[in-house]
């Protein structure tokens, strides 16, 4: 198991493999649809994501005990393929040096991923709960009242959230990789072409 810990460093990132386990903690973002679409749109990210990691996850937080803020129940990553049209834009914008998420990206996200030094790592779809467990403080959110809790971009203080590299910057895909294999054994099978 291999850690990352925010500010997340280009060699740190550059090191990972896809199919690698991570830990990863500090300080991550979420952002969805809406997120980067008004980010695409020339909006001003409110928070310096340089360095950061942006998880595509839409929280269901209540306010916490004594007024102390927010207490996030669940936290499961969303369907990233969604944000494929932004997010090669959003991490050479951005800096970004993480992504977080269910599912594969696309072609123009590896690339971004390769030329800009960042990694895809696929988080646990179904484990919202148990992800929740793993954020220690809600450090901020903003654009609440104009998207709503799940599409708000949400400052998220980690503590060892486990996840496997996707994407990483040499090109090599997870995803695409299954993909390739799956076609080959169905076009073994069926004695069709690939």
């Amino acid at each position: 198991m291999k850690e990352l810990t925010y500010p997340f460093s280009e060699s740190a990132v550059r090191e990972l493999r896809a199919g690698d386990a991570v830990r990863i903690s500090g300080r991550v973002c979420t952002g969805r649809d809406r997120f980067h679409k008004f980010l695409a749109d020339g909006g001003n990210c409110p928070v310096d994501l340089r360095d950061g990691a942006l998880f595509h996850c839409g929280p269901v937080a209540v306010p916490a005990e004594n007024d102390a803020g927010w207490r996030i129940v669940a936290a499961g990553p969303t369907t990233s393929i969604r944000e494929e049209p932004y997010e090669a834009g959003v991490i050479a914008q951005l800096g970004l040096r993480v992504i977080i998420g269910k599912g594969g990206m696309g072609a123009a996200t590896v690339t971004a991923c390769r030329e800009h030094g960042c990694v895809y790592l696929q988080a646990v779809g179904g484990a919202a709960a148990l992800i929740a467990q793993r954020v220690r403080r809600v450090a901020g959110v903003h654009f609440l009242k104009e998207f709503g809790m799940t599409e708000a971009c949400w400052e998220l203080d980690l503590d060892g959230l486990e996840a496997v590299v996707g994407i990483d910057t040499y090109g090599r895909d997870l995803f695409a990789g299954v993909r390739d294999e799956s076609y080959g054994r169905l076009a073994a099978l069926t004695g069709t072409e690939k």
